[in-house]
């Protein structure tokens, strides 16, 4: 697989409801799209995940686009690519900047599936035909916001309710919802607004039957989440702090969560993806995919990768119509009594837009080998 040109594109999409957080709220999404196109003739894109403002983790779109452009890119053009499992080797020496050697290392995954007629899902050991979706509430401005708009995710089929939590919205909240659906399978997402002071205020989740707490504590610790997880029956599950197969391994080891949230642009890529899903089968640690508001390509590559077999939760996967009133891709995602059908033809199974991609772009480079 010989890369002759890879082309880089600024997008900008309007989300059509605003999305809060414990960290802020997002209106629209700059997304930087990676086209890689080979002498064969085939293109695989891909998305960089990062947003604006370093507020998820310390990159951002503009960071990306520098990384992208005099570091990465350069790297990857020094010699032909066997297989994409090469490009994270490649990419070693560069330290960090997980969303910007995602966003090219999954292009060229697409590309390698489309160049021998595979599937994405195939191509990574994929095994399942359809993947569960669940779905992620922002903050709202009531309980009873909050409790209709529920009802109404319910009303379409998602299979998991996903929470965001921070202090002061969030125990009177899960008592709500919770007394409102009683089966529902439920989640907390806490986006790092706690710490261990608050130990006592979160036991009171145990009350709720969650199905996890995600991220409780500072984005980058392993340590004091150990230490919590010791004071909860509900399981933690690890977000933010989770880069590499080695912070897995060590988080696991110390007993820092039970349940792994996998998101292929914070921790580098597809075949990192990989190395995390094996060592979690190792030890019987239940995984799923998040979402960082992705288009349709970069959700049609969490697709691809949720069909690995301890991907056993439902996802963040939502369909293209919760998100946009327009996708990028063809045909856009769309989901059935909770659950999306993988693609099966070759690559993401999904083909970019290119007009209505050209109607999004801010400006773009063409990087020739």
């Amino acid at each position: 697989m010989e890369i002759k040109s890879i082309i880089l594109r600024h997008i900008k999409m309007d989300l059509l409801t605003p999305f809060t957080t414990s960290v802020g709220t997002e209106v629209d999404k700059d997304i930087i799209l990676v086209e890689a196109k080979s002498k064969s003739g085939l293109s695989g894109w891909a998305e960089s995940v990062a947003i604006t403002q370093p507020i998820y983790n310390e990159e951002t779109v503009e960071t990306n686009w520098h990384m992208m452009s005099d570091h990465l890119i350069p790297l990857l053009f020094q010699e032909p690519v066997q297989h994409p499992d090469e490009v994270s080797e490649r990419f070693e020496s560069i330290r960090g900047n997980f969303n910007a050697k995602a966003a090219i290392e999954s292009a060229v995954w697409d590309l390698f599936a489309r160049e021998n007629n595979l599937s994405l899902s195939k191509a990574l050991g994929g095994v399942k035909d359809k993947i569960e979706v669940g779905v992620s509430v922002g903050i709202q401005q009531s309980q009873a916001a909050i409790l209709k708009q529920i009802e109404g995710y319910l009303e379409g089929g998602y299979k998991r309710i996903k929470v965001k939590i921070k202090p002061g919205w969030d125990v009177e909240i899960l008592r709500a919802v919770r007394n409102e659906f009683p089966d529902i399978q439920l989640m907390a997402d806490a986006n790092c607004a706690y710490t261990l002071k608050d130990i006592e205020h979160l036991k009171q989740l145990d009350d709720f039957g969650l199905t996890m707490i995600e991220q409780p504590l500072d984005h980058d610790d392993i340590i004091d989440h150990a230490k919590l997880q010791a004071q909860l029956k509900t399981p933690i599950c690890l977000d933010e702090s989770i880069h590499t197969f080695e912070d897995a391994r060590k988080a696991i080891e110390l007993g820092s969560c039970r349940i792994i949230n996998l998101k292929i642009g914070r921790v580098g890529g597809l075949t990192e993806s990989k190395k995390i899903h094996d060592l979690c089968v190792e030890h019987g640690i239940p995984m799923w995919c998040g979402g960082m508001l992705e288009a349709g390509i970069g959700r049609a590559h969490n697709i691809a990768i949720t069909t690995l077999s301890n991907f056993t939760l439902p996802g963040d996967t939502a369909p293209s119509s919760h998100y946009w009133a327009q996708d990028i891709i063809e045909p856009e995602v769309i989901m059935e009594n909770g659950y999306i059908h993988v693609p099966e033809g070759p690559g993401i199974g999904y083909e970019p837009d290119r007009e209505r991609i050209e109607d999004f772009t801010l400006f773009s480079k063409v990087f020739h080998k």
